[in-house]
């Protein structure tokens, strides 16, 4: 459980600073910002716009609250695929799971809108039951949403998020771009961390054990077709993913870490993401929720110096995916 509030860091207020620096190059970055009919801000990064890479790391970095480093490497953990998303954090419990998790589920039904909200406006929101085991709250006076998806959210959806989050809509920022776009591929590839977070969660490791926490997936060529970006983006971490967690405790609890956190561990390993996806027709929530997690996994023990070693990469099916 994270001490409250967190020494005062507030999510918002970093990713709000982000933000302003996207605004002020939005020509370089080739996106668009406009003022929705709410009164909110809107940033296209990628749907009715070229975006960019940069855009994309910029957009992961405000996922994470301003708490994550997010970089572009030049080298990746498979052969064929040379560019690759990193992503670290010193609190990634926070980073991870207080701010880029894609928990927050908003829909509308008189317009038929519906998104898993990511980044730093949940932590206003706190809808989620996930922050009463945080025990973190951001009481910023702007709010940052992040949307996968194509087009913006309409009024009646903005005002909703800026009531949950406690800000006039003027105060709120919305960004979006697309699975298959340039942006969207890299802040999906920059999750690597996140699953990582996530699945330790649901097996229950301690989160107030967890330190420090990097990882590394290849970075998937768009493709303009959404099932097949969506199967991309999820191979490059699920078979091609490595990360590696500082924690504290005993080692018993580390090994077990190490051994049940890796994607192979899960019955649905194996295929490419969208045959997958294909099988279960397209209900998201059939899909086994244990292969969401890095192919490849390293814990280290700061308590004890030990460090466990789990996992294997399939390059092969990230090759049949990417191709």
């Amino acid at each position: 459980m994270l001490a409250a509030p967190s020494d005062g860091i507030s999510v918002n207020a970093n990713a709000d600073r982000i933000v302003d620096r996207i605004v002020s190059q939005a020509d370089a970055l080739r996106c668009e910002v406009s003022i929705g009919d709410a009164g909110e801000r809107r940033i296209d990064c990628g749907a009715a716009v070229p975006g960019c890479l940069e855009l994309g790391r910029l957009m992961a970095e405000i996922c994470m609250g301003g708490l994550g480093t997010i970089q572009i490497n030049a080298s990746s953990p498979l052969e064929k695929w040379p560019l690759a998303v990193m992503a670290h954090a010193t609190d990634p419990v926070l980073a991870c799971l207080g701010s880029q998790y894609a928990g927050w589920t908003i829909s509308d039904e008189a317009s038929g809108f519906f998104a898993l909200g990511s980044g730093p406006a949940r932590a206003l929101s706190r809808v989620e039951a996930l922050y009463d085991k945080l025990s973190y709250t951001d009481d910023h006076d702007k709010a940052v949403l992040v949307i996968e998806g194509d087009a913006a959210p309409p009024a009646s959806v903005a005002r909703l998020v800026a009531g949950e989050c406690g800000v006039p809509t003027k105060d709120l920022t919305i960004l979006f771009a697309p699975t298959w776009s340039l942006a969207g591929t890299v802040q999906i590839g920059a999750r690597i961390l996140e699953v990582a977070l996530h699945k330790a969660h649901e097996l229950h490791f301690p989160l107030e054990n967890i330190v420090d926490g990097y990882g590394i997936a290849p970075l998937p060529p768009p493709i303009p077709d959404f099932v097949k970006a969506m199967g991309r983006t999820n191979d490059g971490i699920i078979y091609g993913g490595r990360i590696q967690l500082f924690v504290r405790g005993d080692d018993e609890k580390a090994r077990e870490l190490a051994e049940n956190l890796p994607s192979s561990g899960s019955a649905a390993y194996g295929k490419p993401f969208a045959e997958i996806f294909a099988e279960v027709e397209g209900d998201f929530y059939k899909i086994d929720p244990m292969l969401f997690s890095p192919a490849v996994v390293t814990v280290s023990n700061l308590d004890t110096g030990t460090s466990y070693h789990a996992g294997k990469l399939a390059p092969e099916i990230v090759d049949a995916s990417f191709t």
